[in-house]
């Protein structure tokens, strides 16, 4: 195997001064790149870099919260003015606002679309900009989320906007192919502050605060472990070795590495001239009723004894 190697290209991860925004951009640096963080706490992105620099790496901070447009310039602007170019944008930034629907503000709403979706989106825009004008391609990591690809109870804003950035990836995988900018979607799962309130893996992040392993069957039957087991897919997919891979949705957790499918039909029927209420009621059943989705994250199967 030849080493992934980033030197001499230039990275921006948003949301970069702790948990998997931090272990994104360390594992760039660990490679070679130079690396803007980006966060909306100025000591936080402080202590980031100092941490990067440290182990020998290149890194600056940025310190704004994402969603407009004049943010994503300025850590465009930045990555620009402080290492001469920019090759990756990681989106990675993000907030909970986590009510059931009939609970939901519009402020809830909006809050986790302005931060996910259209945080990703500004920054997105602003580093193909660049990148095109560079004419030497590039690579889009945007962070998707398991509430995106399969619902979650009480993230109606999260998981639209985790979904949406799904459908971005593949939209701008097709717009982007010609300046040969990749865009993938990154499916972290990891012991995270917005993990670590789902009851079932509470216990396990405690245990592992005292220096014990996550067990098996997290780490290879629900691909759940810690951030730092989600960062070698970022470095991999900026470097040369991942140019033919775009558009696609990619799980990683713990010890498991995984590829989600794209929404397709899996079942059809047809009737000659068209379709009535009655005439679907009576097919159902024995067509398409046949092959209902679940919808979910499945909670982990915790072994007896």
């Amino acid at each position: 195997m030849s080493r992934i190697d980033l030197n001499g290209k230039v990275a921006v991860v948003t949301g970069g001064g702790r948990g998997l925004g931090l272990a994104y951009a360390r594992a760039l640096a660990r490679t070679g790149a130079s690396v803007v963080v980006n966060d909306v706490d100025e000591e936080i992105a402080a202590a980031a870099v100092k941490e990067i620099t440290g182990a020998g790496g290149q890194a600056v901070a940025e310190v704004v919260p994402v969603g407009d447009a004049a943010a994503a310039d300025r850590l465009v602007g930045r990555a620009v003015e402080a290492f001469g170019r920019l090759d990756v944008m990681v989106t990675n930034a993000g907030i909970l606002r986590d009510r059931v629907l009939w609970k939901m503000s519009d402020d809830d709403f909006d809050a986790v679309l302005g931060v996910h979706l259209r945080g990703t989106f500004t920054c997105a825009r602003a580093a193909a900009v660049r990148m095109r004008e560079q004419g030497d391609g590039g690579s889009l990591v945007l962070v998707g989320s398991p509430a995106g690809q399969r619902g979650n109870f009480g993230q109606t804003n999260y998981a639209a906007a985790k979904a949406g950035i799904a459908a971005m990836a593949r939209t701008w995988s097709m717009e982007l192919a010609r300046s040969e900018i990749t865009v993938n979607a990154i499916i972290p799962v990891a012991a995270t502050a917005m993990t670590e309130t789902i009851p079932v893996f509470a216990p396990y992040i405690e245990e592992q605060r005292k220096g014990r392993p996550l067990p098996d069957f997290l780490r290879k039957g629900e691909g759940f472990g810690t951030p730092e087991d989600c960062a070698a897919l970022v470095p991999y997919l900026a470097s040369d070795a991942a140019r033919g891979i775009t558009g696609q949705c990619i799980g990683i957790g713990g010890d498991k590495l995984a590829l989600w499918s794209h929404p397709q039909e899996i079942a059809a029927a047809y009737a000659d001239g068209g379709w009535t209420p009655e005439t679907i009621a009576a097919v159902w059943p024995a067509s398409l009723g046949r092959a209902p989705q679940s919808v979910g994250i499945p909670a982990p199967v915790v072994p007896e004894g």
